[in-house]
């Protein structure tokens, strides 16, 4: 494909409203469109004597090979569904979560991100995610190697509770973070309880600690999403795995026998959310309490922002105005120091808000919000540890015009490799004028596909880009513009995966 940088940028016809001519990536008709039903799941994998020989393959397949011998696989008949499957099943399978729900573990983690990033693209390009992330999960499978080889284990069919055992066991294991307990228990739960009654379950232990910077929100979350495409029937594994994570306290002593920093607003949130009153559903919009739940985020401990949550619910103040005072929250903390902190701020907010939209307990929603109200003060004091922290202010980020339509995507991409802060003024200035945002973020995707090299770059532009759409009219201009801190720009250097991806699609269709 050559070098893509500005003069391809604007020579591939790139206006206002239409991106697709942003990049070649015309290869990718060699092999058949995804439709979106296929993308969606409404074609239910079913488990079929095929998907463990494409698991060990995968496994076996050396890097420098994976991508052609899955497009040989795809041309002769492979769905999506099972190529997908097949990722997370070997994520589980060979990349240990441990020490940290992160590292190598985002070849895991990043499998709902890549779907994620088909599903919003054009049918021409929604197989590029997914060769990305074949890829990147050999490199962590050998990684996972090197730090000693771990593959997870059979489970012990002796020690597994009756079904009608299996839930409390499972409960007891997890608040005495009893790691062999757990195991079997969650292998009966798999076996025996229907998925919505497991997510309530999961997702109420994957918001309950701070360990790994919200990584057990965000593996709770995105298990979820992708065994709803590839089928339930794959979930054993996947929940073991996610138990397992989410016991991870490495290098500190039992949690449930100590009074640690990570655990602390869960506790204290445990008493606090008992005094919400029972309409709290029922609450109105207010922009003034989006303000003044902001200005708590900014200076104030976990604790206080937990106690304004409670207050503004109490108060009548609607969860909606909440939650645009925790994501305008998430976005200004990478406005003050972009890293590895903040832009986990942004796909943990991104995960908690799918627990709260997903589960049906009104207490794990409660304590949701709660929990992600308390994460951001943690958030920004972990980021104090990896430099200065600047001062910006989403709310007063000032809008600037980008040019005429026909040019603004072109110098909004520009600028995001040289000056961010230009790039997100010119944002503002570019949706505040009453402009699409669909422009920005397809062209915001189309450049994770050409310039992406790293998991967090699939994992923060799927998470940031969904929730523009999750937050009111009043604040989701200033979100994405607040995004750009993270995204790629045009003069970013190339990944090589779209030319090595465009060779197989050639030779498997030769």
């Amino acid at each position: 494909m050559g070098s893509f940088g500005r003069r391809t940028f604007m020579r591939n016809g790139l206006v206002a409203g239409g991106l697709a001519g942003l990049g070649d990536l015309s290869f990718l008709s060699l092999l058949r469109p995804l439709s979106a039903t296929e993308l969606t799941g409404q074609q239910i994998v079913r488990f079929r004597p095929e998907i463990e020989p494409l698991v060990e393959l995968l496994e076996q397949t050396p890097r420098a090979d994976v991508l052609q011998v899955f497009a040989d696989r795809i041309q002769q008949g492979t769905s999506y569904q099972d190529v997908l499957a097949t990722l997370l099943l070997a994520g589980v399978r060979n990349v240990q979560p441990r020490p940290s729900v992160g590292f190598k573990f985002h070849a895991v983690l990043v499998v709902n991100s890549a779907h994620l990033a088909s599903l919003a693209s054009p049918e021409s390009d929604r197989w590029l995610p997914i060769f990305w992330a074949l890829d990147y999960f050999k490199s962590s499978q050998a990684r996972d190697v090197r730090e000693g080889n771990w593959t997870m284990p059979a489970v012990n069919a002796e020690k597994m509770p009756d079904p009608d055992q299996a839930l409390s066991s499972f409960t007891e294991a997890m608040e005495q973070w009893n790691e062999e307990q757990v195991d079997p228990s969650v292998a009966a739960l798999a076996r025996n309880m229907g998925a919505n009654e497991l997510f309530e379950q999961f997702a109420h232990y994957g918001i309950r600690d701070y360990r790994s910077i919200g990584h057990k929100a965000i593996f709770v979350a995105n298990s979820w999403r992708t065994l709803q495409c590839i089928g339930w029937q794959h979930s054993e594994p996947v929940l073991r795995s996610l138990a397992y994570a989410l016991l991870n306290h490495t290098g500190e002593p039992n949690p449930s026998q100590s009074d640690l920093a990570p655990d602390r607003p869960w506790r204290e949130n445990l008493e606090r959310q008992q005094q919400i009153q029972a309409d709290w559903i029922n609450g109105k919009p207010s922009d003034g309490a989006t303000r003044d739940l902001l200005a708590t985020l900014r200076d104030g401990s976990p604790q206080d922002a937990s106690e304004k949550v409670v207050e503004l619910l109490n108060n009548g103040i609607s969860v909606g105005s909440i939650y645009d005072g925790i994501f305008a929250g998430a976005g200004e903390l990478l406005m003050r120091q972009r890293g590895i902190v903040a832009l986990h701020a942004m796909t943990t907010t991104n995960a908690m808000h799918y627990t709260f939209q997903t589960s049906a307990n009104p207490v794990t929603r409660q304590l949701t919000l709660l929990q992600n109200a308390a994460f951001l003060p943690m958030f920004r004091e972990s980021m104090r540890g990896r430099g200065n922290v600047g001062s910006a202010k989403i709310d007063q980020l000032s809008a600037a015009d980008p040019g005429a339509p026909e040019k603004a995507i072109e110098s909004i991409f520009d600028h995001v490799s040289n000056d961010r802060t230009k790039a997100a003024e010119e944002v503002l200035g570019y949706l505040d004028a009453g402009n699409s945002a669909s422009d920005i973020i397809d062209g915001a995707r189309r450049l994770i596909f050409l310039k992406g090299h790293d998991s967090h770059d699939y994992k923060f532009s799927s998470a940031a880009l969904e929730d523009y759409y999750h937050i009111s009219p009043a604040w989701r201009n200033r979100y994405l513009a607040a995004s750009v801190f993270n995204l790629k720009g045009t003069a970013d250097r190339d990944n090589q995966l779209t030319e090595r991806t465009r060779s197989a699609f050639q030779k498997s269709s030769a």
